[in-house]
């Protein structure tokens, strides 16, 4: 099941052309088109499921593959000495598009703390 409008699915089906790490039957891996770091890919499911808040049991597999798969790629395309895996869910979340896909960022130097920690 794709949506489509969005702007994955129509990376998946390849109406919008993208650097590609891996693809298989369920999971694309592309390179991000403002990278933060030296690595920057994100890897999506093909099928549209717009957040993880709508991920549910059947997804189980396909998205403990893609967990799997962040580090294997990570370490091929030059994070080998760690990386950081970004989810943005939700408003809150600051996600911007309305599929679910993880960022991997990496390589170089150290990318710094993630969130300023507020003070008590």
């Amino acid at each position: 099941m794709q949506d489509a409008n969005c702007i994955f699915c129509r990376i998946v089906r390849g109406e919008i052309p993208s650097r590609k790490v891996h693809e298989d039957g369920e999971v694309l891996a592309f390179h991000d088109i403002n990278p933060l770091a030296p690595v920057h890919f994100l890897i999506i499911p093909k099928a549209h499921i717009a957040s993880m808040m709508d991920l549910g049991e059947q997804h189980q597999d396909m998205f403990g593959r893609i967990m799997v798969l962040a580090g294997k790629l990570a370490r091929e395309q030059g994070a080998g000495d760690g990386f950081r895996l970004i989810v943005n869910t939700g408003r809150v979340g600051r996600q911007e598009v309305d599929h679910v896909h993880l960022h991997i960022i990496g390589g170089g130097e150290s990318l710094g703390s993630m969130l300023p920690r507020r003070r008590s």
